[in-house]
């Protein structure tokens, strides 16, 4: 299965902090015969690595309930100065959709508590560290296009397969 995968699972020095968090368990799925394709929405969207932190302050989902992309204008992310880094996150996001349907993703893997990558739990646009129930902005635009998304903590059983 060809898996999309955030980069800064498989080592790329891509995150905010201009570092990467290496995860085994994906890395291991090379293993089981499972092709991954790295994705990175940030640096797709045109941010640089390192870049100042950013959070999601409004999002469809926090108003519905549902994790929807729907459209950019329903989402708001800045970063920790106030800059408004939307347009960014929503042009990484269909970019790497787009790159990930070409190459037959029917799963992501991608990075757990992101504003971008973070799916079921993301921080609260405080910038407190509290984490709230939500979706970032390119797991629910990979969700809203048929693509399984799952973040690293998951159970990864079914995989085992192949």
């Amino acid at each position: 299965m060809r898996i999309a995968v955030s980069a800064c699972l498989l080592g790329e020095a891509c995150r905010y902090d201009g570092r990467s968090k290496p995860c085994a368990r994906v890395q291991e799925l090379v293993a089981l015969e499972h092709e991954l394709v790295p994705v990175c929405p940030e640096v797709a969207g045109g941010l640089p690595t390192p870049r100042t932190p950013c959070e999601i302050v409004q999002a469809p989902w926090m108003e519905s309930g549902k994790a929807r992309m729907a459209d950019e204008h329903a989402w708001t992310i800045l970063d920790a100065s106030g800059a408004d880094r939307t347009a960014a996150y929503a042009r990484g996001a269909q970019a790497e959709l787009a790159r990930a349907k070409e190459a037959g993703c029917e799963l992501a893997i991608l990075k757990a508590k992101s504003p971008s990558c973070g799916s079921g739990e993301v921080y609260d646009g405080t910038f407190s560290g509290t984490l709230v129930p939500g979706w970032g902005i390119a797991a629910a635009t990979f969700r809203d296009a048929g693509i399984t998304v799952i973040d690293e903590t998951a159970d990864f059983s079914r995989l085992a397969n192949g």
